[in-house]
């Protein structure tokens, strides 16, 4: 499953602090990294798309990250799939 996962960044930790972790930090065994953004405002500071058969990664990555980020995981389709998710939604399909 595809998983957005939007971050903002808390008042308790720094920039410099969250990029130094970021820098040595390394993505939990499961999850396959598609994109991460590092955008230049606070809500978000981050937006990273990634994949996993299993939530527990996910979970292990939120709890790495909430003393400095406030996250929000939200499951994704891709566009095709939502097209054919769509398509088979339609009388006949």
């Amino acid at each position: 499953m595809l998983y957005v996962i939007m971050g903002k960044a808390k008042a308790a930790g720094t920039m410099k602090e969250r990029v130094a972790r970021r820098v040595a930090w390394q993505y939990p065994p499961g999850i396959r990294v598609k994109a991460e953004y590092w955008l230049m405002s606070g809500e978000p500071a981050l937006v990273a798309i990634a994949e996993a058969d299993d939530p527990a990664p996910i979970m292990m990555g939120i709890a790495a990250w909430d003393d400095f980020l406030d996250l929000t995981v939200v499951p994704a389709l891709t566009a095709e799939q939502g097209l054919e998710l769509a398509r088979r939604m339609q009388p006949g399909g």
